[in-house]
């Protein structure tokens, strides 16, 4: 029988290396949490949109969060706490169990387009739709393997789990999933 490798969660934070992080924030709160990490001395990067609003009869030019609940942060491990112990941070954003690093190359491409006057953003936050395979990345059913069946809610999914020629539907966070190329009987 052979033997299953649990493999080791990522971190990409480096002593001295500074790289970027998506930060997750409470609701509303993104402009908050900027300005108390730019206290700490934190480089942060918030990418606003600015949208028309109509207020009664009013219309205003306001300016939004790119992606809602999310603040950038330039940080080396060392700075780690400091943005945990912001207020309304809730927590880093992650891959399953993996802290992983934004590149600087997609931090350059959201600040370009937010530059841009003429196009309209908006942000698909949906990994997975339903047919996609995937592979559970955390907990106690780590390795298996499947295909979403359908959403459930904001971040959870049925999951089909082909495993000894019998399917299981369960419904599984989205945190716990993982995209995979094909899916084969685990």
């Amino acid at each position: 029988m052979a033997r299953k490798v649990e493999k080791k969660p990522i971190n990409d934070l480096h002593p001295t290396e500074i790289r970027w992080f998506a930060v997750h924030t409470r609701n509303k709160s993104e402009k908050f949490v900027k300005r108390m990490l730019e206290k700490k001395e934190i480089e942060t990067y918030l990418p606003l949109q600015k949208i028309m609003r109509q207020y009664g009869r009013v219309r205003r030019l306001v300016e939004r969060p790119l992606i809602n609940c999310y603040v950038f942060v330039h940080i080396t491990k060392d700075q780690y706490l400091k943005v945990m112990e912001t207020e309304n941070v809730v927590s880093f954003a992650r891959i399953g169990p993996n802290l992983m690093a934004v590149k600087d190359e997609e931090i350059d491409i959201i600040q370009r387009v937010t530059l841009e006057k003429d196009i309209e953003v908006t942000i698909d936050t949906d990994l997975f739709a339903e047919g996609d395979p995937i592979e559970i990345s955390a907990g106690s059913l780590i390795g298996m393997k499947g295909k979403i069946v359908k959403k459930e809610g904001k971040r959870k999914f049925q999951v089909e789990l082909e495993s000894l020629g019998m399917s299981l539907l369960i419904t599984v966070d989205s945190a716990f999933l993982e995209k995979i190329g094909a899916v084969s009987a685990g």
